[in-house]
């Protein structure tokens, strides 16, 4: 019987003490990592956030610099000449930008003239010149998988010049086109004009008089009439190469346009060729089917930035971000949409893709410049252009802020710590 006792005795002590040992460790102090953040970064979420570097572009301006989730600058690069607008690093090391020509002769907002493709260490290894009085390249350039460059220019037409194409205006305008230099050979060897591609209401003694409606693959270019002649204002392109479309960021008509870059530059200028059988008329668009009369479906982009495909192995592939700056009610909206397989304008029915997901805040709001990318995680990068960048999840929490201390930005664009950018950097 003694034994018995002595037995649920030590049972006893036993479960006292490692009650007690337990306890203790409970109340142990969990020592959490200690991340030095720079004043930056506003919201950082260490467990929820895409570990990678964003690659921070001053709107209109001399610096670019990619900048880590702590808020620190890891490389910078300072230049002579103001940005006009885009640079982005290529997977050599190298970047490609477009920097403003001064003095120019056309000045209009976004304006460059100068494309360069630079050494890592920011030196020139090529450089072409767009800029003279009747055209000039700006905003954005993209280079193809064939080494060439695309860019986007706009091209000066007079008022007796617009007559030809039955386009009344007072002044000079200046409508968009799209030009591909070799840069082996510093010429140009395919270009899209957007004055061919007119549908007007008014001469009827013309070839492409019509019903605007009735001809949704054409542009109407009395859509805006501005004094200054900027009745475009394209900010941004993305090539794809799976459809080998163009697809154009329109910001003043609040739409975004695809074009066939498989054809000639003769059948560019027509309505025929390529490998949709279209030349050079648009083949899909979207965003704002006012701006070619279309009854049907509902407008959603009021003003446009940065139409951005989603191409890598990442969450949402073949569909398109694109930044809604949203004029209308001074909130703008990032949307992912699911663009249509086959591209086809209707005139009875809604052309507007499918969207897929969204993200809007009441503090996010820039009327221009802006953007937005996909990263690995499925988290979205957002540029709100007046304030710096958010790292905002599928489920729409906020996961990263950076504030730029009062610097205003083109984009930002993600790299992944192993991209062969990244690597070819020496980083």
């Amino acid at each position: 019987m003694k034994k018995y006792y002595k037995g649920i005795l030590l049972l006893v002590l036993t479960l006292n003490f490692s009650c007690s040992k337990d306890d203790s460790e409970k109340n142990e102090p969990i020592n959490e990592p200690v991340v030095n953040l720079d004043e930056k970064v506003q919201i950082y979420k260490a467990d929820k956030i895409d570990d990678s570097y964003v690659f921070a572009i001053e709107n209109g301006g001399r610096n670019c610099y990619l900048v880590n989730k702590q808020g620190y600058n890891v490389k910078e690069w300072q230049f002579d000449l103001k940005f006009g607008n885009d640079i982005e690093i290529l997977p050599t090391g190298e970047l490609l930008a477009q920097f403003k020509k001064v003095p120019s002769a056309i000045t209009l907002g976004g304006y460059g003239g100068i494309i360069s493709i630079l050494n890592s260490d920011g030196s020139t290894k090529w450089e072409y010149l767009c800029a003279d009085d009747s055209k000039i390249a700006h905003h954005d350039v993209d280079l193809l998988p064939n080494g060439n460059v695309l860019f986007l220019v706009w091209e000066k037409v007079t008022p007796a010049e617009a007559l030809n194409y039955g386009v009344e205006v007072a002044n000079d305008i200046f409508p968009e086109a799209l030009f591909e230099v070799n840069p082996q050979t510093n010429q140009v060897v395919w270009e899209w004009h957007s004055y061919d591609h007119i549908v007007q209401d008014t001469n009827t003694t013309l070839v492409n008089y019509g019903q605007i409606n009735q001809y949704p693959n054409r542009i109407n270019f009395s859509y805006n009439n501005r004094p200054d002649g900027d009745i475009m204002h394209a900010n941004g392109i993305d090539y794809d190469e799976e459809k080998d479309v163009i697809y154009m960021s329109v910001n003043f008509y609040s739409e975004v346009w695809v074009i066939d870059h498989s054809t000639t530059t003769m059948e560019a200028a027509s309505t025929s060729g390529g490998n949709y059988n279209k030349g050079g008329d648009l083949l899909y668009r979207f965003g704002n089917p006012s701006a070619y009369n279309h009854p049907f479906g509902e407008r959603f982009l009021f003003n446009n930035h940065f139409p951005n495909l989603i191409e890598k192995e990442v969450p949402g592939k073949g569909n398109m971000l694109i930044y809604c700056n949203g004029l209308n009610v001074n909130q703008s909206t990032v949307y992912e949409l699911a663009l249509p397989q086959n591209f086809e304008l209707s005139t009875t029915a809604s052309n507007e893709p499918q969207m897929v997901w969204n993200f809007t805040d009441p503090d996010l709001f820039y009327d221009k410049i802006s953007g937005a990318v996909r990263l690995k995680n499925g988290n979205t990068l957002i540029t709100e252009g007046d304030y710096g960048y958010w790292e905002v999840t599928p489920n729409k929490e906020v996961v990263w802020k950076y504030f730029g201390d009062n610097r205003t930005f083109w984009r930002g664009y993600n790299y992944n710590l192993d991209d062969s950018a990244i690597q070819n950097l020496g980083l």
